[in-house]
């Protein structure tokens, strides 16, 4: 299969967090395929909320949304053992990687060289972390990570400013029902 050199399948945490790196990705040239696959979300009525503001910004930025199918308990099996830990904790990296290990899969079966994630963006999150784990499935898979720190100039605010211009949903925690503690 032909790898398509200017695309990039961008994992979608939320919409909030993706809307500036979408914008940002198509600066720079690519065109943006957003990938949402969030087995982490609880309880189904947040995925959905997180899922219709990921199609709103999606629609009025217009790029091409991927599903996936949820399923909470692809998430539950992968962190077995983990469920105790506290946020930012042994639990979260396994997530991501659940996550990013997920999205360069599709980009491989989609022809899709490059994959990232609009995880970084948060200042929740570590970036080298975050990183770490997507060049070692880029490694693994023979993709390119594109390790691009979102939150780099103004990066938060700017995917906010656009968040709240589109009205998108805010969700109060991270995703998972461990965090919600």
């Amino acid at each position: 299969m032909e790898q398509k050199e200017n695309k990039v399948l961008l994992h979608a945490c939320c919409a909030i967090c993706s809307a500036y790196p979408i914008e940002l990705l198509k600066d720079m040239g690519y065109v943006v395929v957003v990938y949402f696959y969030n087995p982490n979300i609880y309880p189904a009525s947040e995925y959905q909320k997180r899922l219709e503001a990921e199609r709103k910004l999606c629609k009025a930025m217009d790029v091409e949304l991927i599903e996936e199918i949820y399923d909470e308990n692809d998430f539950l099996k992968y962190v077995k053992g983990y469920e105790d830990c506290p946020e930012k904790g042994d639990r979260c990296p396994l997530c991501f990687e659940l996550r990013l290990r997920k999205s360069a899969e599709t980009a491989k079966n989609l022809g899709i060289k490059n994959f990232t994630t609009s995880i970084v963006i948060s200042p929740h999150k570590n970036f080298t972390l975050l990183s770490g784990i997507g060049k070692n499935i880029a490694r693994d898979t023979n993709l390119n990570y594109l390790d691009i720190d979102f939150k780099k100039q103004d990066g938060f605010l700017k995917t906010n400013i656009i968040a709240k211009d589109l009205n998108l949903y805010r969700q109060n925690y991270c995703g998972c029902r461990f965090s919600q503690r």
